[in-house]
């Protein structure tokens, strides 16, 4: 059984993915014990028409003896040896692609979440599935079939050439035109293989975004607009499928073609080689049989060529994804410091004059804030003002591209991602699950090779978010695999988040509105919870409803990229007009009903 282990800290990430070494890295005996069989495979291959041609002498002159017998033998030797190396072949190759799988999802997750936002999840799937599989066709064909058929053809002609040479120039010139066109045609297949893989790509993606506003899509009817949407995808795909078939569809036809000028040439010019005694009736059965026996590998190689091509291309993809820089590089001047020197009373976050843009987009301006070492802090503002880009510098989802970013003390660009967030407990806006269990979900991120904390701690933070009877009630309790029958409500799954990020006991922790899907009573227990959290360590709430808001010990307002104001609830109503134009425009409607931020 294959094992892997995870990329050394050393290796270069961007290091392009190759075929033939990575084929042959860890299984070098495997290569070459392919390469022994293949080449015997293909020497008997060749023996056999002059074993043929043996064959009938003997039988001319009345006697065969045992060319009979060899002629079976060396065939089943060929067939054995034959499929005994494609066998060893399709086992090494599983074990590269497993590697390369592995490593693509590694790099995935290594990599930047802009950088997989832009590919997207659907695109990035298939390279784990679509693309993994024309690289692996592109090893079936590749380091044997190919070389081999080049192999048998040059041997192939070899012989021939010693058989009768003029019947060879009379095939060589009968094929040239059609393996001149094959060559066009294979050069135009790149192209659209390329092409192909990428639409491909783009109907996952947009699929895989389908599927997950399903239930928005059905509200309000749009399936014939989505089915439309996707049918123009895939009316692209079936475009260049198509496209790629009629180019394909002309290989087989030109060699055909080509061969069979070259029998009919051959029958006539050996018929009158034959006449004047120029060619025996031996030699001229076994150059037909060499000339038989080219249509095979010709049809390898071409086929071989165009499977290759769509191997080459999927390579490229992969390699798209092996470039993408890891988000926690070391930096080439900074020292690596082991762990955080506080500074007399730090703020648990501070951000000094931050700019940041999307793209070309600037969404935070020359942004200054402070987030106290302990107590409830709100952020709040309309929509696209840059709250949520605000936690994503703080987590290291984002990078600053000016300014400073401190974090517990310490310069953001100080911490290794790793360690920065071991000490950050983080919810997100969509309150993520992972597909597993209850407890798979509430335990991530803790160390693999740990036991794991005991049930009494899980249902501990589960009942402190009101979750604990709900789960207790389910047959497989924490190993109740959510989605398995055993779904949990939108309320619940943010629940279970939350209960994810108290098990972790961060020193500074991050929501993005932990209310927005709560009941009343059970937001009153998760507000008592969170000020509970409060009172020894940080917490930044993107703060969505007016209760939220009410209870923070430090309100920082956000309009369109700047901080406009800091303060206490009471102080900004008083002080700041775009705060108290919330705030009023709120209470106008009711005063629990959410804020109109986003």
């Amino acid at each position: 059984m294959a094992t892997v282990t995870p990329s050394s800290p050393g290796r270069n990430p961007d290091a392009r993915f190759r075929i033939l070494p990575e084929l042959a890295h860890g299984a070098r005996l495997s290569v070459i014990t392919v390469a022994v069989l293949a080449l015997f495979s293909t020497g008997a291959t060749l023996a056999l028409p002059m074993v043929a041609a043996r064959l009938i002498t003997a039988l001319q002159s009345g006697e065969a003896g045992t060319w009979g017998l060899v002629l079976i033998l060396i065939g089943l030797a060929a067939t054995l040896a034959g499929a005994l190396s494609a066998y060893l072949l399709a086992r090494t190759a599983q074990n590269m692609l497993l590697r390369l799988r592995r490593r693509t999802i590694e790099h995935t997750l290594a990599a930047e979440v802009r950088d997989t936002q832009r590919l997207g999840a659907g695109d990035l799937s298939t390279r784990l599935t679509a693309d993994a599989m024309n690289v692996k066709r592109a090893i079936d064909v590749g380091p044997l079939q190919l070389p081999l058929a080049v192999l048998v053809l040059l041997g192939t002609i070899v012989i021939m050439a010693l058989l009768d040479w003029v019947l060879l120039l009379i095939t060589i010139a009968s094929v040239g035109l059609a393996f001149a066109g094959v060559g066009l045609l294979v050069m135009a297949l790149k192209r659209r293989y390329l092409h192909l893989q990428g639409v491909i790509g783009g109907l996952a993606e947009k699929f895989v975004g389908a599927l997950d506003a399903l239930p928005v899509v059905k509200a309000y009817r749009a399936e014939p607009a989505v089915l439309r949407d996707l049918s123009d995808d895939v009316e692209e795909v079936r475009r260049v499928e198509v496209s790629v078939a009629r180019y394909e569809s002309l290989l087989g036809p030109v060699l055909n073609l080509g061969q069979q000028i070259a029998l009919v040439s051959v029958l006539i010019g050996g018929g009158v080689r034959l006449v004047d005694g120029s060619l025996t009736l031996a030699e001229f059965v076994a150059f037909l049989m060499y000339l038989l026996q080219l249509a095979a590998p010709l049809m390898t190689a071409v086929g071989g060529i165009a499977t290759l091509q769509q191997g080459l291309a999927a390579r490229d993809r992969f390699n798209e994804v092996f470039a993408l820089p890891a988000e926690d590089r070391p930096h080439p001047t900074r020292p690596t410091v082991a762990a955080p020197v506080p500074s007399p009373s730090p703020a648990a976050v501070r951000l000094r004059d931050v700019e940041f843009a999307y793209d070309t987009d600037p969404v935070l301006r020359g942004v200054d804030l402070q987030v106290p070492e302990r107590g409830l802090t709100s952020l709040v503002g309309l929509s696209g003002a840059g709250k949520s880009t605000v936690l994503g510098l703080v987590e290291g989802f984002l990078t600053a591209d000016q300014g400073q970013v401190q974090v517990l003390g310490r310069d953001r660009a100080d911490w290794s991602l790793a360690d920065l967030r071991s000490r950050i407990g983080y919810v997100d806006q969509r309150f993520t699950l992972l597909r597993g269990t209850i407890r798979s979900n509430l335990t991530l991120g803790l160390p693999a090779d740990s036991t794991g904390p005991a049930d009494t701690a899980l249902f501990d933070v589960l009942d402190r978010v009101d979750l604990g009877d709900v789960v207790r009630a389910l047959p497989d309790g924490l190993d109740a695999v959510i989605g398995a029958g055993s779904d949990l409500s939108g309320g619940q799954r943010q629940r279970l988040a939350l209960a994810r990020m108290l098990l972790h006991q961060p020193d500074l922790v991050l929501l993005d509105e932990p209310t927005s899907q709560l009941d009343s009573i059970t937001e009153a227990r998760l507000r008592s919870t969170v000020r509970d959290l409060a009172a020894d360590r940080a917490v930044l709430v993107v703060a969505h409803r007016m209760s939220t808001v009410r209870e923070a010990d430090h309100v920082i307002v956000l309009d369109e990229g700047r901080v406009v104001a800091q303060g206490t609830h009471d102080d900004l109503v008083r002080d700041c007009a775009p705060y108290a134009a919330l705030v009023n425009g709120q209470l106008l409607l009711d005063r629990d009903a959410p804020l109109a931020l986003a």
